[in-house]
């Protein structure tokens, strides 16, 4: 198997050719000859030597040869040395930035924001197009009330940082007074208002340790609601994605095989082993790209996924990025990718100072 050091020892025509082959590749989708990779290197070469140029890549892993055809396609060791090595980054063009930007302009909820991203992606590279939603753990407290709706029923509003309203029904074994419920919501928002849900918690576990007998039963209350609702917040659901322009995958030679496409499909759908390989992204700082088996995932195999971290206030709460076939154009995805990445961070965190 191909590695970084196989690559060093490659003499500069050497990665010049594997450059040239991989690139012509990804335009063209058909095995590229010798002939071919003479006449687009641009070097003086006989045929030959391009001929025993490509035997010695492809005895250390980076090129193949299909049974069918006397060409050459990159492998995937090929594909990472060209993204760690050997590509050169686009910048976006002027149009399509601004098209990028004012796609966020309008938007007010996260639900919004997080589906023009994933349209916006698949739409600008022709692929499917990923993104996360927040962390709710990143997510901020801003405020809650307790609405009595009978003797043994309240009704929980919670709103949080990024507009998002929860409701809950909580269950008391007494029925407590509005002036209660008022002074125990007044004592939790101003002991939890700008704290993260995460800080948030933490510090209720903290109060629950220390509440004792002789503390008044309406701190008691506020502790044990805002905890319960909380947890309730975070039980209910696993944490999801949403996708965009999955059909866009049809059209890619690459990925024809209708029994990968069902599977990949599936993945889509069931969602489990997709969140997992997006959130091996999350602590990690700019484009990360996963080729082919480096996912960890057979269904996965014949793809590469460009991801990217959105942040608020420096907290990592998303991964959004494009999965595609492993000759995607890499050169375009990755300033798309990065792009769509700041500027949803820069959408969650004008919701969160709005608020």
């Amino acid at each position: 198997m191909a590695d970084n050091s196989s690559f060093d020892s490659l003499n500069e025509r050497s990665q010049h050719l594997l450059k040239v082959l991989i690139e012509e590749y990804i335009e063209g989708g058909t095995p590229v000859a010798s002939t071919a990779l003479a006449k687009k290197s641009g070097l003086d070469l006989s045929s030959a030597t391009i001929r025993n140029a490509m035997s010695n890549l492809e005895k250390k892993g980076f090129i193949s040869s299909p049974h069918t055809s006397a060409g050459r396609i990159p492998t995937s060791a090929g594909y990472r040395v060209f993204v760690d090595s050997l590509l050169r980054v686009q910048t976006l063009d002027e149009k399509t930035l601004k098209t990028m930007q004012g796609s966020f302009e309008v938007l007010k909820t996260p639900g919004d924001i997080i589906q023009s991203a994933s349209s916006m992606l698949s739409g600008i590279t022709q692929l499917a197009g990923l993104v996360t939603l927040p962390k709710r753990d990143s997510i901020s407290f801003k405020h809650i009330e307790f609405v009595g709706l009978s003797d043994t029923q309240i009704l929980v509003v919670l709103v949080l940082r990024d507009g998002e309203i929860q409701n809950r029904l909580l269950e008391v074994d007494r029925k407590h007074s509005s002036s209660e419920l008022q002074q125990a919501a007044n004592y939790l928002n101003e002991t939890l208002e700008g704290r993260t849900l995460h800080e948030a918690k933490e510090l209720l576990l903290e109060q629950m340790k220390s509440v004792h007998d002789d503390v008044n039963r309406m701190m008691q209350f506020a502790i044990h609601a805002a905890d319960k609702t909380l947890n309730d917040i975070d039980d209910g659901g696993e944490e999801e994605f949403v996708v965009a322009g999955e059909t866009n995958l049809i059209r890619y030679d690459d990925l024809s095989d209708l029994s990968k496409l069902r599977n990949l499909f599936q993945a889509f759908q069931e969602k489990s082993e997709m969140l997992t390989l997006l959130n091996t992204a999350l602590g990690a700082d700019g484009v990360q790209i996963y080729i082919g088996r480096e996912s960890g995932y057979e269904v996965f195999d014949d793809c590469s996924l460009v991801t990217s971290t959105y942040h608020t206030e420096d907290d990592s709460v998303g991964v959004l990025g494009v999965i595609g076939p492993k000759r995607m154009s890499y050169e375009k995805v990755i300033p798309v990718v990065d792009i769509t990445a700041r500027l949803l961070s820069a959408s969650f965190g004008s919701i969160k100072n709005k608020g």
